[in-house]
């Protein structure tokens, strides 16, 4: 468990309260009045996503957290190896259940943001989410297990080259996309990745018909988007890799994801 935010990393975003632990992420989040605050995990990504949220416009399709500088003006509290962020708090909930949703709220988010540039620290990323979108997309080789290669190789087997245009987009929509009664869903905890949004969406259905028990319809209603099956087989790539490289495989993780390899490759 991470431990609470210490009382000058509170004083220095102007919070007065207990924190309060929040459900979902990896536990780190705490709110604190009308502001959740949680550990940086890559301080130049950190300072990037939140002056780019800073400047997301209104609007009537998506909500966002908006970030929260201390009181003298940067994105970042604390020590520099143990910083922590803040942002406001979004009312809502998650719901897995409304895959189409989540989508559509990504979709409008990516063209709120379509005209930034490439995140010079991507480049710098090395963690197991970043290998695996690197792999997904043919800049590394796969190097992962015997259970993921098994189920990677129907997948890179129908791999084919595509040519669209990247932007910056939310890679892990589906448990970061708050409904509340009356309001557009809230897009929360960006991660960030330089690629085509419709590849930000198929892995939003990979994961729900992975963990979320989706029907496999999903993948048709979404046929309309650019080189669908194309981005489907890399997104599932992108998270067996990640899988893969994070942790241990389980049976049921593996089989998890043999209905869905078989949805987007018929």
């Amino acid at each position: 468990m991470i431990a609470p935010p210490p009382a000058d990393v509170l004083a220095s975003f102007g919070c007065d309260g207990a924190p309060v632990r929040l459900d979902g992420g990896k536990g780190g989040s705490w709110r604190v009045g009308d502001v959740v605050v949680k550990p940086v995990e890559f301080a130049p990504e950190t300072r990037w996503r939140q002056e780019a949220l800073a400047a997301v416009p209104e609007s009537a399709e998506f909500r966002i957290a908006r970030p929260v500088r201390t009181l003298d003006g940067d994105w970042i509290a604390g020590a520099a190896d143990a910083g922590w962020e803040a942002s406001q708090v979004v009312p809502g909930h998650v719901d897995t259940g409304r895959p189409d949703d989540a989508i559509r709220a990504g979709i409008a988010f990516h063209q709120a943001v379509a005209r930034l540039p490439r995140p010079g620290f991507l480049d710098l990323r090395r963690d197991p989410w970043a290998v695996g979108d690197r792999v997904a997309w043919e800049e590394l080789p796969p190097e992962v297990s015997p259970s993921a290669q098994a189920l990677l190789e129907p997948l890179l087997a129908a791999r084919r080259s595509v040519d669209l245009p990247a932007q910056v987009v939310h890679g892990d929509l589906p448990g970061n996309v708050l409904f509340a009664p009356g309001q557009p869903p809230a897009v929360i905890d960006w991660a960030v990745y330089w690629r085509p949004p419709s590849w930000a969406a198929a892995v939003a259905v990979a994961d729900a018909l992975c963990w979320y028990q989706a029907a496999p319809g999903l993948v048709d209603r979404w046929a309309r988007l650019p080189e669908w099956r194309q981005m489907l087989i890399r997104a599932l790539v992108y998270r067996i890799v990640t899988h893969d490289l994070a942790g241990h495989w389980a049976p049921d993780q593996v089989a998890a994801y043999r209905p869905a390899i078989a949805a987007v490759l018929s």
